[in-house]
């Protein structure tokens, strides 16, 4: 059996961008050193000082389960924000209750694990920013897996682009 410290200082992503700043490690699910897993999924993530994790978001399949191991990060919530403490332990649900942002207030780095259920399909959104966020675990019409974000604001009508006549069939098999 394979086993991971989540003190290690490996890391799959690093994420840089506009006041967001963050590594990840991912321990089990999709890809990790644990192996894939079809319904678990966790990682270790490390805030540096005064950065953000990610933007504030909820899921509406996904739930997630935060482990401060080290630091006390500054939760965002829909109630507000708190100082957690290490060692403290936060449920998000689904939906806009389970809305959730990560801030390093402070000067120290801050390492947490956020444990999930895996789902083959996934909407986010990003409340501050008006996005949405699409994922499957599964491949797309593109070849490959599907991970797109949108504004809500660009929305299209269903039919739009679309046309109520089926394609024709390829010479050699037309209709007699």
């Amino acid at each position: 059996m394979r086993n991971v410290n989540v003190w290690d200082n490996e890391w799959d992503e690093t994420l840089d961008s506009s006041g967001f700043e963050s590594r990840r490690r991912r321990v089990v699910g999709i890809a990790g050193p644990l192996g894939a897993s079809t319904h678990l999924g966790a990682s270790v993530w490390e805030i540096p000082p005064r950065a953000a994790q990610v933007p504030y978001h909820f899921h509406h399949a996904q739930e997630e389960l935060l482990v401060v191991l080290r630091g006390r990060p500054t939760l965002r919530t829909p109630d507000g924000e708190r100082q957690l403490e290490e060692g403290e332990v936060v449920f998000f649900p689904l939906g806009p209750a389970g809305a959730h942002q990560l801030v390093n207030r402070s000067a120290e780095t801050v390492r947490c694990l956020f444990v999930s259920n895996l789902v083959d399909a996934e909407i986010a959104e990003y409340p501050d920013s008006g996005k949405v966020l699409v994922a499957t675990r599964g491949e797309s019409q593109r070849g490959k897996r599907l991970r797109a974000v949108f504004r809500l604001d660009d929305e299209v009508g269903y039919f739009e682009g679309e046309s109520g006549r089926p394609p024709e069939p390829p010479r050699d098999q037309a209709p007699k």
